[in-house]
């Protein structure tokens, strides 16, 4: 099973960002440790990050046919993205939503995702692990 993980903008600099919010490990050491996991599980990941909305759509575009599902932290996508919602539903493939934070435990504007409703799931507040939860459902649920 092939899985596409996409991290959505600013998570380029994880490690030195709000390290309160979003912890020290830098995005090589959470894509080091997906791949280890999905090497344990015998998925083949791909990890992609991309700051902008539309770089995010057509990944999403070109995941179709290439991948069985997709993890994507939408980061601030999360709140008003609908363009990266109706993109999701168009695919026809399981995209789980991961966030590091707990979003609904922090300010009141990051408290709802136009993205949650379109996915097969969403994990967050875990900080590296949402990513590793989020590979292990998409295991079981494939």
């Amino acid at each position: 099973m092939r899985v596409l993980v996409i991290h959505g903008p600013n998570l380029n600099l994880l490690g030195e960002r709000e390290p309160a919010v979003y912890g020290t490990e830098t995005l090589a050491q959470i894509d080091a440790q997906i791949a280890e996991l999905a090497k344990n599980l015998h998925l083949d990941v791909r990890s992609v990050q991309h700051n902008s909305e539309g770089a995010i759509v057509d990944e999403l575009h070109a995941a179709r046919g290439a991948y069985e599902t997709v993890i994507f932290n939408p980061g601030a996508y999360t709140h008003y993205a609908y363009a990266i919602a109706d993109a999701i539903s168009a695919i026809g493939i399981p995209v789980f939503e991961v966030h590091l934070s707990n979003i609904f435990a922090r300010e009141e504007f990051r408290r709802k995702s136009v993205i949650a409703p379109v996915c097969a799931g969403t994990i967050g507040g875990f900080g590296v692990d949402s990513y590793l939860l989020a590979l292990r459902a998409a295991a079981h649920k494939i």
